[in-house]
């Protein structure tokens, strides 16, 4: 079982699993179905932690994108110190990805320059 079939199995048992201000794994939800799902938690934390982590990120550029109609696109970095740099793209209706960039590579602006073109181009052919 994968990483993304445990947070959903989990889900589906009613224990919801989330990122606390600290970074570890919070699961809440029914007692006895948190203390079912313990182990096969802490067996596969750091998978879960980096899925959490990418789906919180995923989140925050939805939002984003959610909150002012006019964005076409909208890009989330939580920190250009790290290596790789982890960069997350949404382009209204059409996607959104996320890029490992070796921070030896990761330029914000050529990045900023790169997606709009190609984000205009994209709008103008629909």
């Amino acid at each position: 079982m994968n990483v993304a079939e445990i947070i959903e199995k989990v889900a589906r048992d009613g224990v919801i699993l989330t990122l606390s201000p600290v970074g570890t794994i919070t699961a809440t939800g029914d007692e006895p179905a948190v203390d079912r799902w313990l182990p096969t938690i802490r067996d596969n934390k750091s998978g879960i932690l980096r899925e959490l982590q990418r789906e919180g990120r995923r989140a925050k550029v939805l939002a984003t994108l959610g909150a002012d109609p006019a964005l076409r696109y909208a890009v989330h970095v939580d920190d250009a110190s790290t290596d790789p740099v982890v960069v997350v793209v949404g382009i209204r209706s059409v996607a959104s990805f996320e890029l490992e960039i070796p921070s030896r590579y990761y330029d914000a602006l050529a990045l900023l320059e790169l997606i709009e073109k190609h984000v205009g181009e994209q709008l103008e052919s629909t």
